[in-house]
């Protein structure tokens, strides 16, 4: 995969480039990551990369001019060829404006060739780079940033581990919080590492068994591998109906989910 970061600050992505996931897949070859910095693409002295917004308002904007000016350097398919999907290529502009960047969204983007992601900064992005440029709008939560580069950053993240080889067991994706439900019944329903199947991941424990007395449930070091399926589920749902309980909308939960609901939601959790 190529990724392609345009940014009025590359010196921000010395760190999230260099370390974990990220590093590794950059060196093996599996992501290809290249900054560019827009300010080289302003022919001014001053190399002005933004305005003041037509009809007044308080703030500064990013001009289209360098932005569109760098992905025509870039040579990116055009944006009619990307909407109407006949390329592996995206042009994703960062912005508090756009599309919740969830999950699903990063497993789409790790299937394709390429990646563009525009990093919005000031008070937005001149209107004309959502419209003929980029081919989607993304958000990484209900908040505002100073700019872009930190969802990229997330962005890259996240869709770089769903690479396949990025991860050392391809398996360990498939039981994390917010795996899709389509990847939870592919496995052939839960196992004793009982994948997530949409909801958040179940509470991990390591040695020492006991930890200045707090001590690990004693069903996982049972040996019992149905008792401790069945633990990981409960608490994976207990988990989800105290912090995300929206989730549960969005699976479709099984005879036994709904048992274990129904004991969860009969005590105080």
């Amino acid at each position: 995969m190529k990724v392609d970061i345009l940014t009025i600050f590359p010196d921000f992505f010395r760190g999230p480039l260099d370390f974990g996931i990220v590093r590794r897949a950059r060196e093996v070859g599996l992501v290809d990551v290249e900054i560019h910095d827009l300010r080289a693409f302003a022919h001014d002295r001053h190399r002005t990369v933004d305005d003041r917004p037509f009809g007044g308002g308080e703030g500064m904007v990013l001009k289209p001019e360098p932005i569109f000016e760098c992905l025509e350097a870039l040579k990116v398919r055009s944006w009619e060829d990307r909407i109407a999907g006949g390329t592996e290529q995206s042009v994703v502009l960062l912005s508090a404006q756009g599309k919740r960047f969830d999950q699903a969204a990063a497993k789409e983007l790790a299937g394709l060739q390429r990646i563009v992601l525009i990093c919005g900064r000031y008070e937005g992005v001149d209107e004309r780079v959502g419209e003929y440029l980029a081919d989607r709008e993304l958000s990484i939560g209900d908040y505002v940033l100073s700019g872009g580069e930190l969802g990229a950053a997330v962005i890259l993240d996240a869709m770089t581990r769903l690479i396949p080889g990025a991860l050392g067991n391809e398996a360990s994706s498939q039981q994390e919080s917010f795996t899709a439900q389509v990847d939870f019944q592919a496995a052939d329903g839960p196992t004793s590492t009982c994948a997530s199947g949409g909801l958040l991941d179940y509470p991990h424990y390591t040695r020492p068994a006991d930890f200045r007395g707090m001590t690990v449930p004693e069903v996982l070091v049972s040996g019992n591998h149905e008792d401790i399926r069945r633990w990981r589920r409960r608490t994976a749902l207990e988990k989800t109906v105290r912090n995300r309980p929206d989730l549960l909308q969005q699976i479709v939960l099984s005879d036994e989910d709904k048992e274990l609901l129904a004991q969860i939601r009969g005590k105080d959790i």
